[in-house]
């Protein structure tokens, strides 16, 4: 009888046993659904392993169930798109390393989370004020061997006189010369085209420079550069000044040939800034300069018209936002629309995901099952690529998650059967020996 009820009680415990590991079970759950709609989120499994009853050094019968450990499912998560430039997510392997404290302990952490934001001190941060790692860029273009938290300068970009211009056109070769020679106060009249473009002095002021072409002979172009007589110092109210010219020579294919500069572009704008500003107007490459005289302009028979015009100057601008490209690349965006480079966000891959340690707030660190962070660019050496505008959802299915549910309430209430069991068995055990 002494056997019997030990048995019984033995009973009791694995059904105690098997109620505490279910009950652990449904803890780690209802923490997969509750954080069903976290970025970044990754869900976890409990991982059970049956106990056996160790007696005089042998194994014995079983002694129940207990969970091992809970582990985490690395899969990959859907991408929502959101639109947000400093929204992006990793397809594939790795984290996001950000650094700063949690919880009291300060280093650096890994995320699946890009949420990120720009803060008043021009880092990138995630929603919990840490900030996120890269390789900040040189003044010589090339990235630095360090990692530390990109910073975006915030204070506002100097302006950028205007040193060179370069339009591209088409002038038409079936056009006659005009019957008088260019005047700058009667332009429109005395020549064939023109195009305007915009400019900067060094204080950033914007100005137009009107370019006016005028046919002197076949395959013979002559240009004329107007400013504005109000902008200059001293002013001339109310006229256009010339202030640069030179002229044109086309083949017989219209390629160009030659380029003359008569008059080297030099102006002195209003409102203090640098006298006698050196402008270069360039037309494409010419033949007799070794070039194919036909990626810039040319004279064919066909309307005149201009493509393309390019400058090299800017105004001042302020700090607008920041952007974060698909290869990592990080730009600040300025009010003048200069997108300035300042470095690239690295991503770490780890030798075992499966060891790296929750640290609460989306976040992750290393552990020694996990190794050392390996810190390189996206898609190079194994790690995930980069979707730019797009933020990782949770790998959480609730579906399975439900099913899960259902498996460990139905185990729970089996174990709980059997201790009810156990209990009249032994309830019956003290009535015999009454």
């Amino acid at each position: 009888m002494l056997k019997l009820g030990f048995v019984t009680l033995r009973a009791m415990e694995n059904g105690v046993s098997g109620l505490r590991a279910e009950g652990e079970a449904l803890g780690v759950v209802g923490d997969n659904v509750a954080n069903v709609n976290t970025n970044g989120f990754k869900r976890q499994r409990s991982l059970f392993e049956d106990v056996l009853l160790k007696s005089g050094g042998s194994g014995g019968g079983g002694a129940g169930v207990q969970q091992n450990r809970v582990q985490q499912l690395f899969t990959q998560g859907g991408l929502a798109q959101t639109g947000v430039p400093t929204d992006v997510a990793i397809t594939g392997e790795g984290f996001f390393v950000v650094s700063g404290n949690v919880n009291g302990m300060t280093g650096n952490f890994y995320s699946r989370d890009g949420q990120f934001r720009l803060d008043a001190a021009g880092f990138l941060v995630n929603p919990a004020g840490l900030k996120l790692s890269g390789r900040m860029r040189l003044p010589d273009g090339s990235l630095a061997a360090a990692t530390t938290p990109l910073s975006v300068p915030t204070a506002a970009i100097a302006a950028q006189a205007t040193s060179a211009v370069e339009i591209s056109a088409n002038l038409d070769a079936s056009a006659a010369p005009p019957p008088l020679a260019f005047d700058a106060s009667n332009p429109a009249n005395t020549a064939n085209a023109s195009t305007s473009i915009q400019i900067f002095d060094s204080l950033g002021n914007a100005h137009s420079l009107d370019v006016y072409f005028a046919k002197t002979s076949d395959g013979q172009w002559d240009y004329h550069a107007l400013v504005s007589g109000d902008e200059l110092n001293p002013q001339l109210p109310g006229v256009g000044v010339e202030v640069g010219n030179g002229s044109l020579s086309f083949t017989s294919n219209g390629a160009l040939d030659t380029l003359t500069t008569n008059q080297v572009v030099n102006v002195s704008f209003a409102g203090g800034a640098t006298p006698a500003q050196p402008l270069t107007v360039a037309f494409g490459s010419t033949l007799s300069g070794g070039g194919t005289g036909l990626d810039g302009t040319t004279q064919f028979s066909m309307p005149s018209g201009v493509s393309a015009e390019t400058q090299n100057g800017h105004s001042s601008g302020a700090l607008s936002g920041v952007s974060i490209a698909s290869n990592g690349a990080v730009e600040g965006l300025y009010t003048n629309g200069m997108r300035l480079p300042v470095g690239e966000l690295v991503i770490a891959k780890f030798r075992s995901e499966d060891g790296l340690a929750r640290a609460g707030q989306g976040l992750w660190a290393a552990t020694r099952e996990s190794g050392e962070a390996a810190l390189g660019a996206a898609s190079s050496g194994g790690r995930g690529a980069l979707s730019a505008g797009a933020l990782e959802t949770s790998n959480v299915d609730l579906a399975e998650e439900f099913v899960g549910m259902i498996t460990h309430q139905r185990a729970y209430s089996a174990d709980s059967k059997v201790i009810s069991t156990a209990d009249d068995i032994l309830t019956q055990l003290m009535q015999l020996k009454r």
